[in-house]
């Protein structure tokens, strides 16, 4: 087995992939607003597949690429392709703050999963963690939740279970990656994830293409989105998965909200309540615990 990384050996690429997924939830609230979720989502991934592809064969990775084209495909719909159109669906209702926040679910779903699938039973404070988590989820959903369509034809209710249906897309993925792809170089990972989201989504982009002109702040919104928060933000993901595990590698969740609420509230004016903040806070209490990133001894 493999003996454990210094977490100062990944950390400043974990702080990096935060900052960059933090801004991806701005770049997702640009683009969707003339583009539509699923060409908001089917152009993200074709741009990192086509991106990536040229260097990961550039690196010599074409037959390993080949030969795991079925694990990295699948990982791309779930780790990608399902949560890109959700979040893109969310953010036409709901904040870029909200979204990024109800995101850092991703490891309560992530300990979940683990435990149904991969039987890492959590106990004792973990445990607690789960039921802590998710009561700040309730409570910020119950909160955030409407059912009433808006003018955009969204209701918050709906976006809101679209952003969580993405946090546990991101939760099987981790646990399949584990399985099934411990020691795939991450850029063998990022490639096939991409081209498996590529296929996946290009014609139901494709299908919902706007029927009006895109303008270039748009454009240069997703083209951001496909060459920075996803071509990149992947191959450190698969990179900190790889030399920290999948269970630190969610934990990420935890700081995007940060730099999330950050762009919002100076770029789009956006406002944070105490409440979303008190939640969040909540939120992040038990995923840490869950996680086993802090264990009360006496659990």
């Amino acid at each position: 087995m493999k003996s454990p990384v210094p977490a100062k050996a990944w950390l400043p690429e974990f702080i990096l992939l935060a900052a960059i997924w933090g801004a991806s939830f701005l770049f997702m609230h640009i683009g969707v607003a003339e583009l539509g979720a699923f060409a908001t989502a089917g152009l993200r991934v074709s741009i990192a597949a086509l991106f990536l592809l040229p260097v990961a064969l550039a690196r010599g990775h074409g037959a390993a690429l080949r030969q795991n084209l079925g694990r990295t495909a699948a990982v791309g719909i779930l780790n990608s392709a399902i949560p890109f159109v959700c979040f893109s669906y969310a953010l036409l209702s709901i904040s870029t703050g909200l979204t990024s926040i109800l995101n850092a679910t991703a490891p309560l779903f992530g300990a979940v999963v683990a435990w149904v699938w991969l039987k890492d039973r959590p106990t004792g404070s973990r445990t607690v963690g789960l039921v802590v988590g998710f009561i700040g989820v309730a409570l910020l959903a119950w909160n955030k939740s409407n059912f009433t369509v808006n003018a955009s034809g969204v209701t918050t209710g709906w976006a809101v279970l679209a952003v969580l249906l993405a946090c546990l897309c991101y939760g099987l993925a981790a646990s399949f990656t584990k399985r099934y792809m411990t020691g795939l170089p991450s850029l063998v990972s990022a490639t096939g994830s991409q081209l498996g989201a590529t296929v996946f989504l290009l014609p139901l982009g494709l299908l919902y293409w706007p029927d009006h002109a895109v303008s270039w702040k748009a454009c240069g919104a997703v083209l951001a989105l496909g060459v920075v928060c996803t071509s990149l933000a992947y191959i450190l993901y698969f990179r900190i998965i790889e030399r920290a595990g999948p269970a630190k590698a969610l934990t990420v969740t935890f700081a995007i909200p940060v730099f999330a609420v950050l762009y919002g509230v100076v770029l789009l004016g956006e406002v944070v309540t105490p409440w979303m903040v008190g939640c969040g806070l909540v939120i992040i209490a038990g995923t840490t615990l869950s996680t086993g990133l802090i264990v009360f001894r006496r659990f």
